[in-house]
């Protein structure tokens, strides 16, 4: 099974994160489809457990056909992003698609969660994709066609509980999408949030060791969904999308179609991030934010699953 996408020769779409994982196979997934596209994130030169800067994707693009730019921007900085905006425009004349993919991940208590580290993770997520997509949503009114989609979860409650500051951040994300679809219902410009079922391949769930990688599906599932998305018609808008539940119920997608999406070939990966808890059962949230800290949280990620495995033996007895 395969996506039905668009001719997208002439559009011109912004993917923050753009240099690596996520970021980097929507860019080469836009530029197949003849889009061009600006790289837009903060890396110029490689880093070890960094690879893939705003350049050299830019560079894989352009050899798949069409145009493509490096744009560096910080999404802490207001006017950065607006200056990146328009740098975009004065190379291609307009924007058309806005993936906001940046983020930065914080999975922890309210306890121990330092306040820098809760502006860090809402002035990127939350506010910054917020300037982002106010300041690319004009261009895309004046021409009467757009599509953004913000990398975030559906807003449900039960999530908070361990990662509170994160999914605040996160949920932010979504209402951005959400209120630019009710502000430009009926003017050819959509907006959606997107969101895995499963960890998915990336440099996040590498260097942060989000599980073994039997439990991961490949980036391509969500790359599929993002050039779903973009091809729908307008009246596809205002929608909190998790990949596989979007692909079955959009795109006719069935179980063997997700084979393809698996990491180990013989595993199929748990629908660990939209997984409904049984009525009673406590919800595991793992622990992850500083990679220097990254043994501590894994020993307290496993401390939380021994307790909530003798909670669930305790409530048997």
């Amino acid at each position: 099974m395969s996506i039905n996408v668009r001719d997208l020769k002439g559009k011109v779409a912004v993917v923050t994160g753009g240099s690596r994982g996520i970021g980097r196979e929507c860019c080469l997934a836009l530029a197949k489809a003849g889009c061009n596209v600006a790289v837009a994130a903060k890396t110029v030169k490689p880093e070890p457990n960094l690879p893939g800067t705003i350049y050299t994707v830019a560079e894989e693009c352009t050899k798949l056909g069409p145009k493509a730019i490096g744009v560096q921007v910080d999404l802490r900085d207001t006017d950065n992003i607006e200056a990146a905006v328009q740098k975009v425009v004065a190379e291609f004349g307009r924007v058309d698609i806005l993936i906001n993919n940046a983020s930065a991940l914080w999975w922890q208590d309210i306890a121990d969660t330092p306040m820098k580290k809760y502006d860090l993770i809402n002035g990127i997520n939350a506010r910054g994709t917020f300037a982002m997509t106010k300041a690319c949503l004009p261009h895309m009114a004046k021409n009467g066609w757009g599509r953004i989609i913000n990398m975030s979860p559906p807003i449900r409650l039960d999530l908070l509980a361990g990662h509170t500051a994160y999914y605040m951040s996160k949920f932010g994300m979504t209402l951005v999408a959400l209120g630019a679809a009710a502000e430009y219902a009926g003017k050819g410009v959509t907006a959606n949030s997107l969101w895995p079922a499963t960890v998915i391949e990336s440099q996040a769930s590498i260097n942060f060791k989000l599980g073994d990688r039997s439990m991961w599906r490949k980036a391509s599932i969500l790359v599929d969904c993002c050039m779903g998305i973009i091809s729908d018609d307008d009246s596809f808008t205002g929608n909190q999308l998790i990949d596989d539940m979007y692909l079955r119920k959009f795109q006719g997608f069935k179980d063997e179609d997700f084979v393809q999406y698996r990491y180990d070939p013989a595993v199929e990966p748990p629908r660990v991030l939209d997984m409904e808890m049984p009525s009673g059962e406590e919800r595991v949230m793992f622990k992850r934010g500083d990679v220097k800290a990254l043994d501590k949280d894994i020993q307290n990620s496993t401390n939380a699953v021994e307790h909530a495995e003798h909670a669930k033996t305790r409530s048997r007895l």
